[in-house]
């Protein structure tokens, strides 16, 4: 009970100060650690495509492999938001043995979860590198098969540094999970352009600079686990208890569904750059085959970036809405809701008129100077398309992410599934074959405007349910 009123008094603060500073407190460091996790692959593949010997098939190979760290970036997160949300809401009410209990088994099963997919990774890697693309010439899949072998084995130090990282927020110890992210980030951007540049290591110096990385994020993690503040661990704590691990994982299930159907529109996208570009006039040829897959990898990789800040927002506001929503506090909820609304517009709005008035300075960031004037038309016309609808899919990506928060697992689900397995694979599918990949490229924006729709509805019907 003394742990308990302790953990209650730690965290007093979320229902006392103003939610427009709780939510620039945790939103700011979650922003830049969700930035920075991006910047791993974003990194790798900027000091690639200025690698005269790796080029835009270096680009396509880091394309082809970047949807599988995004699943083992879904079930991370899926068990790292959901302890999050989990343990936010039980200390909001004063059950601070429900959270260690959570923190314990989360730990727990994301070590177990990752030498699985690790496994599977390793056993299957061909088809996996085929399924996404790979195969699109033989420099391309050559270039895979390296990049995706050592990002795989780096994959358990991935996921666990991914999951405990809101976990660490939870805790009210944003700054450090900041801090945890920053560093291995810091430790990739040092030893790429070594590894690339100086040694010439290729597609394997990039991914070994990158998990170099991650393994640091993980012993930071594991430091902090020690030394917890709100939540005390102990041998019991990771003792498997499935109705808290259930408990947890409804509350993570969207933020996994968002990222693994993000992924399944990946490979869509990915398998119709192939198939349609075989059929366009200058893709068709092989010496350019590769171009549709590299280019609509850095235009995703912007999006990337743009769709951190906006996760970043939403989820820095996960341990405030949770503990307020716990306390009763509803009012706090709905004020903080609205103020995350009009921030997502806001960065949706930045990002549009990047992508509009500058294309050619985002792809020149990639190499583009290396490239055929193909290359560049293709490239500034997808960011124009592609990404014109950003103010719709910030706000929508905030929304998935608040209902959870608020324990609206079904909604956030629903309008996550909606978005990128119905809109985002069927367009994907079916609009290149009535215009090829000027279909495709159309698919992304249609997608969000047709989800924006729907997520206005909920959000109304979660405001009357606020007051």
């Amino acid at each position: 009970m003394e742990q308990s009123v302790e953990s209650q008094n730690q965290n007093n603060f979320l229902v006392t100060q103003s939610v427009g500073t709780l939510m620039r407190k945790y939103a700011l460091p979650c922003i830049i650690s969700l930035l920075v996790a991006a910047l791993y692959n974003i990194v790798d593949q900027i000091f690639i495509a200025n690698a005269s010997y790796l080029g835009s098939y270096g680009n396509a190979a880091n394309t082809v492999v970047f949807p599988l760290t995004v699943v083992a970036l879904a079930v991370a997160v899926m068990i790292g938001d959901g302890t999050c949300a989990f343990v936010s809401i039980s200390l909001g009410a004063n059950e601070s043995e429900k959270a260690h209990r959570a923190v314990g088994n989360a730990v727990a099963l994301c070590i177990v979860a990752s030498l699985v997919l690790t496994a599977v990774y390793l056993i299957f890697q061909d088809g996996i590198i085929t399924f996404f693309g790979g195969r699109v010439n033989a420099e391309t899949f050559h270039h895979s098969k390296e990049y995706f072998f050592w990002i795989t084995v780096g994959l358990p130090f991935y996921m666990f540094g991914q999951a405990v990282n809101p976990i660490i927020r939870s805790d009210g110890s944003p700054k450090f999970a900041m801090f945890s992210t920053v560093s291995g980030a810091v430790v990739n951007i040092i030893l790429d352009p070594i590894f690339i540049f100086v040694f010439r290591w290729g597609m394997m110096g990039a991914a070994i600079a990158t998990v170099l990385g991650q393994v640091l994020t993980a012993v930071l993690a594991v430091w902090y686990l020690c030394r917890m503040r709100t939540v005390r661990l102990c041998r019991k704590s990771f003792c498997p208890k499935f109705s808290i691990i259930r408990k947890f994982l409804a509350l993570g299930i969207t933020s996994f569904l968002s990222q693994i159907s993000l992924v399944a529109a990946m490979a869509a996208i990915q398998n119709m750059c192939t198939k349609y570009g075989a059929r366009d006039e200058i893709f068709s040829q092989p010496q350019y085959a590769q171009i549709p897959l590299a280019v609509l990898g850095i235009v995703m990789k912007f999006f990337q970036i743009v769709i951190s800040i906006a996760v970043g927002c939403a989820a820095g506001c996960i341990p405030v809405a949770g503990y307020n929503i716990g306390a009763g506090r509803k009012d706090r909820a709905k004020k903080l809701f609205t103020y995350l609304l009009l921030t997502e517009a806001a960065v949706g709005a930045v990002a549009l008129i990047i992508v509009e008035v500058f294309p050619h300075a985002l792809i020149g960031i990639f190499g583009a100077a290396n490239e055929s004037a193909y290359y560049t038309d293709f490239a500034v016309k997808s960011f124009r398309v592609y990404l014109c609808m950003m103010i719709f899919a910030t706000v929508n990506k905030g929304t998935f992410i608040y209902l959870q928060a608020l324990g609206k697992a079904a909604a956030s689900t629903f309008i996550s599934l909606t978005r990128e397995l119905i809109f985002g694979v069927g367009f994907a599918i079916l609009l290149p074959t009535f215009w090829g990949l000027n279909g495709l490229l159309v698919s992304f924006p249609i997608s969000d405007t047709l989800t924006f729709i729907i997520a206005a509805f909920i959000i109304r019907k979660t405001y009357k349910e606020l007051e």
